[in-house]
């Protein structure tokens, strides 16, 4: 049986179902690391009666023998960190197979209050953050002013780099937006508290990665976000604040590219998107709620509604190139099941003219308008179905159809939020590099 390095990432907006799919690559793998974004990021599992809503942790820690390594290019918020490790604990699942890299970038409560006031302030220029501080601890990291979580574990490093820029912060957070300034001895406390706890946790994260991958373990990277918030390639600025694409997992977990043997891009059959930003295809009233509704798209991190729409193939086809996928897994077939038809974006329409490319800029984005192909639906339900053959000739051809238009095959069809709601076309992992459900 061959063995495989795989990168698992969002092929749309982020909220894919991304979850899932990686708990169910998870039993494959030995080691699971997520590799970009923060607490802004979230997925949910249901496992039996169970429903699990992670901001930071991995899916692959409901299996007790992987390993969970939350790289250094993730963001840390160690409160929510540890919120999570104790509902996993309540639950009774192990969690001593987690580890944090020691040279994460931690988020402090200044970073929170800047995100919230920035965002408040920008008025109809907001980008739709999630108020969780992601964005200004990426730029405190860039800037080089920002706090690690090897500095938890030293009361005299944390002080020495936590007073200038807290000293800063506050009088930003003052002078600027009028609020109150934060304690430095109560936030030394807090975060001294916080990496006393984690502490059992941190690991050299390039380290441990290399040695798995020495030993010749199956490892899994996994992404926050989706391809279109990427901060290089996606619809800038309404974007997120780290590369959720492929190649960022290299950056993120500290590898090589040669290290990665496939990538796995994880698309909805339709299309959601939260916060602010185009989106062509994007659907309003009764069709909008049907498919929010039956979908369940409100946002694991804040609860905010999604914006729905129809599979878009040109931000599909660019999915695709940026990231290098090998393969899709198509989640949330199910939820199209009443409809009688379904229409696809295969293209747009530009200032009058066709394009099929995506653009590079958001307010050229903006200007664009869908071209349609209508299919037929199936108007019954598939969410029983647990091969390809018992699916309805209409899912099939839908099915085969996204796959043509973005030249890539599908491995993997959900099907509900089960995890034997799930048909696997071809096992990501040890099969061969083709699926059945090829162009």
């Amino acid at each position: 049986m061959s063995l495989a390095n795989v990168v698992v990432i969002g092929a749309q907006w982020g909220d894919e179902g991304k979850g899932k799919i990686t708990d169910l690559l998870s039993r494959s793998a030995d080691v699971v690391v997520r590799y970009q974004g923060g607490v802004n990021a979230g997925h949910t599992i249901v496992v039996d009666d169970k429903v699990l809503k992670l901001h930071l942790i991995p899916s692959g820690i409901l299996y007790p023998d992987t390993i969970c390594l939350i790289g250094s290019g993730t963001v840390v918020d160690p409160r929510i960190m540890l919120e999570e490790l104790d509902m996993l604990g309540d639950y009774g699942i192990d969690i001593s197979g987690l580890k944090l890299a020691s040279t994460a970038h931690v988020t402090m409560p200044y970073h929170r209050l800047l995100d919230q006031a920035m965002e408040q302030r920008r008025g109809e220029r907001r980008i739709g953050t999630t108020g969780r501080g992601i964005g200004p601890t990426y730029a405190d990291k860039s800037d080089r002013n920002g706090i690690r979580v090897i500095d938890l574990l030293d009361p005299e490093r944390l002080r020495q780099r936590l007073m200038g820029p807290l000293a800063e912060k506050n009088l930003i957070l003052e002078r600027i937006y009028g609020l109150e300034p934060l304690d430095p001895e109560e936030v030394l406390r807090e975060y001294l508290a916080y990496g006393e706890r984690l502490a059992p946790h941190v690991v050299d994260c390039t380290r441990t990665i290399h040695k798995a991958a020495r030993a010749r373990q199956n490892i899994l990277f996994e992404g926050a976000q989706g391809t279109l918030l990427d901060l290089d390639h996606g619809t800038y600025p309404y974007v997120t604040s780290s590369n959720p694409v492929s190649g960022g997992a290299c950056i993120g977990a500290g590898v090589g590219p040669t290290l990665i043997d496939r990538v796995i891009g994880v698309a909805k059959a339709y299309t959601t998107r939260v916060g602010e930003g185009p989106f062509p295809t994007e659907l309003q009233g009764s069709l909008n709620d049907h498919l929010c509704d039956r979908g369940g798209e409100y946002g694991t991190t804040t609860g905010r509604r999604r914006r729905c729409g129809w599979f878009d193939g040109v931000i599909g086809r660019y999915a695709v190139e940026v990231n290098g996928l090998d393969c899709l897994a198509i989640t949330k077939l199910d939820v199209l099941d009443e409809l009688d038809e379904i229409q696809v974006g295969v293209a747009y329409e530009l200032d009058g003219e066709r394009i099929e490319h995506f653009p590079n800029s958001a307010e050229t984005f903006a200007r664009c308008r869908p071209i349609y192909q209508t299919l037929p639906g199936w108007q019954c339900s598939t969410a029983e179905c647990r091969a390809l053959e018992d699916l309805p000739e209409p899912a099939m051809a839908y099915l085969r159809f996204l796959a043509e238009l973005m030249e890539v095959p599908i491995a993997i069809v959900s099907l509900g939020a089960q995890r034997d709601q799930t048909i696997v076309v071809e096992d990501p992992i040890h099969g061969p590099k083709r699926a059945l459900l090829n162009v």
